[in-house]
């Protein structure tokens, strides 16, 4: 089988002809692998996240699933009318980066009250307040972002990502969420005003189909769906999940179902109760990364007992622990372990408990992969 086949196999609940092996690696060991300075790939898109990982993907030769990384917009989605703000770079160092967001009022500039910082070494940190940056609220001098790298958009830019992934892995598009609400001020809002909370669920239903509407009519499909969410149960309790976001979660896969289409979640964090809903409310198909305590509260062995033919499991090696600070025999017996508690009937991809950090050992990566050579034929 190739790559693609053996993934969509095992993704249908099916048995391939070995255990797939997809380490979770969407952002810091593909940027490392290119060599080059992070906000190249996240400021510069040069090359962008997507690229990289496809490029990690050759690199190692495990098999291939990418998905957020690739930014589809459709036409329909975009602003009717262009963005006021520009970008500019109003600190840098050897370092790092630090970008801010303007628009012109007449001759003067308006500032964002939030900062970006891109790192060498790192991914970026969105969102802070310029005084946690270290730089003042308005700039005394600046420089516009320029030399950014220009993709193709839309249906075009997942076609292309398509096919330089070709036959190495699967690719897909996201449409929903499992977590409606995913901040403090979520929670607080959710509490305070669960009506208007409820009224952006349906209405995030309603963007959904036009989206899913939308992937229907492309003339390459996806090979799968995303409608996860990271921590979907951090800031949500079960309740608010229920309340909220299941029912997103309902429309989306009960949509894939019909078309046949893979659907899929990913949700790092605690996820035993979301893999139990999802089994035994929705039409879910696949979900990772299943983490193990203390970062998750998932026992690969009690879910594949449980859930074996409602779901395809996907996960679930410490990614500190083992992937980060094991070796590779810790993690060739990682990888057997979890091989052993998950690979029988099939419906099983080995995987790693959320992102592997950027100083993961290739080494470690490597006994993943042996380890499904060796260990995880049928």
């Amino acid at each position: 089988m190739t790559s693609k086949e053996r993934m969509l196999t095992a993704m249908r609940h099916g048995i391939p002809d070995r255990v797939p092996v997809a380490p979770d690696m969407s952002n810091m060991i593909p940027a490392r692998l290119t060599g080059k300075p992070f906000w190249d790939i996240y400021l510069y898109q040069d090359p962008p996240l997507w690229l990289a990982y496809i490029d990690a993907v050759k690199h190692f030769g495990f098999d291939g699933f990418l998905d957020y990384q690739v930014p589809v917009v459709f036409d329909d989605e975009r602003p009717t009318e262009p963005s006021p703000w520009g970008q500019a770079i109003v600190a840098r160092t050897d370092e790092r980066l630090i970008t801010q967001a303007y628009r012109l009022d007449g001759p003067r500039e308006v500032w964002a009250p939030h900062v970006t910082v891109y790192y060498r070494e790192n991914p970026p940190t969105h969102g802070l307040s310029p005084a946690k940056a270290g730089v003042p609220d308005v700039p005394g001098s600046w420089e516009p972002v320029e030399g950014a790298r220009q993709w193709p958009e839309g249906e075009e830019l997942f076609r292309l990502a398509y096919e330089l992934m070709g036959d190495r892995g699967v690719v897909g598009i996201t449409c929903g969420t499992s977590a409606v609400v995913s901040s403090e001020q979520g929670v607080y809002e959710y509490y305070d005003n669960p009506k208007a909370v409820r009224e952006r669920s349906q209405r995030i239903i309603e963007w959904s189909r036009r989206r899913f509407d939308n992937i229907l009519k492309m003339e390459t499909r996806p090979d799968y769906l995303s409608c996860g969410a990271s921590g979907t149960l951090i800031f949500q309790t079960v309740e608010m999940f229920r309340d909220v976001s299941l029912p997103v979660v309902q429309a989306v896969t009960n949509w894939c179902r019909e078309t046949g289409i893979v659907s899929h979640i990913h949700s790092c964090g605690p996820e035993r109760e979301l893999v139990k809903i999802c089994a035994e409310e929705t039409e879910l198909d696949v979900i990772d990364p299943l983490e193990v305590p203390p970062m998750g509260d998932c026992n690969l062995a009690e879910l594949k007992q449980l859930y074996r033919r409602r779901l395809c499991l996907k996960g679930n090696l410490h990614t500190t622990a083992v992937m980060l600070k094991g070796t590779y025999d810790d993690v060739l017996a990682a990888s057997r372990r979890a091989i052993e508690d998950a690979a029988e009937g099939g419906g099983f991809i080995l995987s790693t408990g959320d992102q592997c950090g950027r100083d993961t050992p290739d080494a470690n990566i490597q006994a993943m992969i042996d380890a499904v050579e060796t260990y995880g034929r049928y």
